[in-house]
């Protein structure tokens, strides 16, 4: 009897190795795990809201559904995916403007290192002078990205992202005590960070340049790089000199540069498809702030799979935020009509930027075009 005993134990004892060594993390007792769990249920909070947020009440009640095994709203972790836009949603767009617009006007008009064409410099002045008296040239969308791209060109990777890091540091027009970098949305932030401790996967869709965003929610958010959906430009190799690239080779010395021909401006109908082409499956959550989002956020509800959400930011907030009642009021009749779900600044949000920020009325700024950005650099 002791013999078999002892056989069996050292079968056992074998098996144990033999499964550790597999790779399968087995323990009875193991206080890594049970901090990794703690860690986890810490992060499973959403922060920076009402007590009274419909909104919070709304997301909290859709996660526990989804990722509850024995509701039949469940949806396995592979297809738990949220989409968010990124200016207006998750970092403010109104100190003064897009982040990517005060980076072009910085880049065109006003760095010392950067000589820009005729066009451009033409450009970027009544896009300035658009954004401080809130008359925005015809066609700005379009021609911003046409001329970012090329105030880009020649730059890596690299050196655009540490250069949109440098323009991070600058204060945020219109507020005390904020940097253009730290301006996210705190609740907000919280939701990104609330969803992927409960498994799911977060990718930012922005009409924003890809690069720049990259470098934007590296810190805040720690959203993987591959996850970053935005607007694109060409790549090309430092070497190439114009060659088509289905010819050219990338050599040993090669460098990759931006070549800054827009690739797509990844708003409206170009985020689905977007989407469709980099995650390949259909969200089941959409976070967003205008009508760029709301292809997205209708391609979210209609996933025929899953049920899916779609919440909108509603900028109403005059007190904190440079809000706006006409476009929040649009935004919560949009809401209304095709089913999507309102988040209120003002009602929903117990901190914007944090209590030590303020929202400074631009009239009180006394800045002339230009003056905050020169300070800035």
């Amino acid at each position: 009897m002791n013999r078999i005993k002892i056989t069996a134990l050292m079968l056992v004892a074998a098996l144990m190795i033999s499964l550790t060594g597999c790779g399968l993390n087995i323990s009875f007792n193991n206080p890594a795990s049970k901090d990794s769990l703690s860690t986890k249920e810490n992060a499973a909070e959403l922060e920076y809201w009402s007590e009274d947020s419909a909104a919070a009440a709304s997301i909290r009640d859709y996660v526990s559904r989804v990722t509850d095994e024995s509701n039949e709203a469940f949806i396995p972790v592979e297809d738990r995916i949220a989409v968010f836009d990124l200016d207006g949603t998750l970092i403010g767009e109104l100190y003064p403007s897009y982040f990517e617009y005060m980076m072009f006007i910085h880049r065109a008009l006003h760095d010392d290192t950067y000589d820009a064409p005729d066009d451009m410099r033409e450009f970027a002045e009544a896009l300035e002078a658009g954004v401080y008296n809130r008359k925005m040239p015809d066609n700005h969308e379009r021609l911003h990205a046409k001329y970012a791209g090329m105030s880009h060109a020649g730059m890596t990777p690299d050196e655009l992202r540490a250069y949109t890091r440098e323009y991070m540091k600058t204060p945020a027009d219109g507020f005390t005590n904020l940097t253009k970098g730290d301006a996210f949305y705190r609740p907000m932030v919280s939701v990104v960070k609330y969803l992927m401790a409960n498994d799911f996967t977060v990718y930012i869709v922005s009409g924003s340049d890809r690069t720049l965003v990259r470098e934007m929610v590296k810190e805040k958010l720690g959203v993987p790089e591959n996850h970053v959906i935005g607007m694109s430009y060409t790549m090309v190799a430092k070497g190439q000199n114009g060659a088509d690239g289905l010819e050219y080779q990338y050599a040993p010395d090669d460098e990759l540069e931006i070549g800054g021909d827009l690739v797509i401006k990844t708003i409206k109908m170009n985020k689905v498809s977007a989407i469709s082409q980099e995650i390949g499956k259909v969200p089941v959550l959409s976070f967003g702030n205008t009508a760029g989002d709301q292809s997205m956020a209708q391609y979210t509800v209609n996933n025929s799979q899953y049920e899916s959400k779609a919440y909108m930011l509603m900028c109403d907030d005059l007190e904190r935020e440079h809000g706006n009642m006409d476009k929040a009021d649009a935004m919560k009749q949009m809401c209304e009509e095709f089913g999507f779900e309102p988040i209120s600044m003002r009602d929903d949000f117990a901190t914007i930027y944090g209590d030590d920020v303020e929202a400074v009325p631009y009239e009180q700024l006394e800045v002339e075009p230009g003056d905050a950005l020169d300070e800035a650099a």
